[in-house]
């Protein structure tokens, strides 16, 4: 019999190819002739890569070996028991899992019913950070989280914060990448009140103290160097989903596919478009950032009276650093479709990344309920272009009746062509420093865009949005039958008594019906 050992290299190579990498380790151990054969062997841990994660693009140049063995280590560190046991590993955390989302596959096919193509690098990750002890350790970090922390525990948070700023940074970071918004701590009683973020995310959002010149108004930070404020796009994250669950729309896949998947479309060309019958435009051609199509928007905000309340009232003077007590009042939600259409590209100028051009954009926005507000329905324009550290930052105008009135500032999660889409603030375009401002976040769904009629948003312009979805959601529920949707939306999300008093509204599209809970 012949000996492993014994064969020839290419073929001992190509064995161990298949070995699983955390065994990868020991079999250096079993003899020498192993030792040697796998120490410095960068082909045969590119082999190992290849066969356990996606094909990395073209353009990347990957140390293989380090790789495999990072990744190794981040599993480890995340089958740890407990938080303590993992929490000082962030850094390296964070830096490994950027490191398999900008590598993940973007030359597979999408998906059925979303935007972006499956992904092994993202199936690894979500596997890894399913256990409530890494989403504590990892996810859990920010401001706002430590916030909801002392809250539970009794205690006050350290309102001057800023050398932990670097550890907040991160983890808010990271829970934007993860994508799936913590709306309560893990490993608390999803019964009680406490625990839970959305008020602490909306003290966030909802604090004109946070828009500034230096922070543009939007989510950047509070200093002169245009860096995103990733806190900030996390308590966006935060109060959007926790809007989008209370009118059930994460029920639709449109809206479940990104707010309800860890790391759906998180990295950077993700989005997949369905081929299209038309030519695109020459100047679409040119455009880096994939902006012509349809766009599927919210956008929340409060009653103004308890906005300027919530701002201007004598007992919410605080000091620089203190953040406003959390707010938990009734938020209105408009859902929107939107259509732009690439109009010029231009060189980006001196405060831009410089890698890529500047994309200006016109097209419309269209409520998709049956809201009445003459602020829902709107013209647009804006801008898309890099920041000097390489994000990705949206500019965005709503036009009603000729008139400029609202403004948008936001970052695309994940990069260039993500499928994620974007999150950020909208305000008075004058920036009014009475407000309004609130949350605002938009992905796109569709290359369609000057189809049915150029700027006219018509009902087809809907239909690839759930055309593809009808199967597997009519077996999960009937078309306007929704007592067992109820029911399951309570016990998931612990609705309680108080919220039995809120307002049931109904959308109808094309004999497609969803009830939309809301406190308005």
């Amino acid at each position: 019999m012949v000996l492993l050992t014994e064969l020839p290299p290419e073929i001992v190579q190509h064995v161990l190819g298949y070995v699983d990498p955390p065994d990868l380790a020991w079999i250096p151990r079993i003899c020498r002739s192993f030792y040697h054969t796998i120490k410095g062997n960068s082909s045969l841990f590119r082999i190992v890569y290849l066969n356990n994660l996606d094909k990395p693009p073209s353009k990347s140049v990957i140390d293989w070996e380090k790789a495999i063995k990072d990744t190794v280590r981040l599993e480890a560190i995340c089958r740890r028991e407990t938080v303590e046991e993992k929490k000082s590993e962030l850094s390296f955390v964070y830096e490994t899992v950027r490191f398999l989302l900008q590598n993940a596959a973007t030359d597979t096919e999408r998906v059925r019913s979303m935007t972006y193509p499956s992904s092994r690098n993202a199936e690894i990750l979500s596997d890894i950070f399913s256990k409530p002890t890494t989403k504590a350790a990892f996810l859990c970090r920010s401001f706002t989280y430590e916030r909801v922390y002392a809250e539970v525990n009794d205690s006050l948070p350290d309102y001057y914060y800023r050398h932990r700023q670097p550890i907040y940074q991160m983890s808010a970071h990271l829970h934007c990448l993860y994508g799936v918004p913590i709306l309560h701590i893990p490993d608390y009683p999803r019964s009680n009140r406490c625990g839970k973020a959305r008020p602490f995310a909306c003290s966030k959002v909802y604090d004109l103290r946070q828009y500034t010149d230096k922070t543009k108004w939007g989510p950047f930070r509070n200093d002169d160097t245009g860096r995103v404020d990733w806190e900030m796009v996390e308590a966006v994250m935060i109060v959007l989903a926790s809007n989008i669950r209370k009118m059930n729309l994460n029920r639709l896949p449109v809206c479940r596919n990104f707010w309800e998947t860890p790391f759906a479309g998180t990295w950077s060309q993700s989005y997949k478009p369905l081929p299209l019958a038309r030519e695109p435009d020459p100047v679409e051609l040119q455009d880096p950032y994939g902006v012509t199509g349809t766009w599927l928007r919210v956008v929340c905000f409060i009653d103004y009276t308890d906005f300027y309340a919530y701002n201007f009232t004598a007992g919410n003077r605080l000091p620089p650093n203190a953040p406003r007590d959390p707010i938990d009042i009734g938020e209105a939600t408009r859902l929107m479709l939107m259509k732009m259409r690439v109009t010029k590209i231009e060189p980006p100028g001196p405060e831009d990344g410089q890698e890529l051009p500047i994309v200006h954009f016109k097209g419309i926005s269209r409520t998709l309920d049956d809201t009445f507000d003459e602020n829902a329905n709107s013209d647009l324009r804006g801008s898309v272009r890099l920041t000097k550290e390489g994000e990705v930052r949206w500019t965005t105008f709503s036009i009603i009746g000729g008139v400029e009135r609202w403004r948008s500032e936001g970052i695309q999660v994940g990069g260039v062509r993500s499928a994620k889409g974007v999150m950020g603030n909208w305000f008075d375009t004058d920036y009014s420093p009475e407000g309004p401002a609130g949350p605002s976040g938009f992905w796109k769904v569709s290359d369609r865009a000057a189809e049915s009629g150029g700027y006219k948003a018509l009902m087809q312009d809907f239909l690839p949005l759930i055309q593809d979805q009808l199967d597997e959601t009519h077996d999960e529920y009937d078309a306007g039958n929704f007592e067992d949707a109820e029911e399951e939306y309570e016990e998931e999300y612990d609705v309680n008594e108080e919220d039995e008093d809120d307002e049931d509204h109904e959308i109808e599209i094309t004999g497609i019906s969803w009830v939309m809970w809301s406190n308005e």
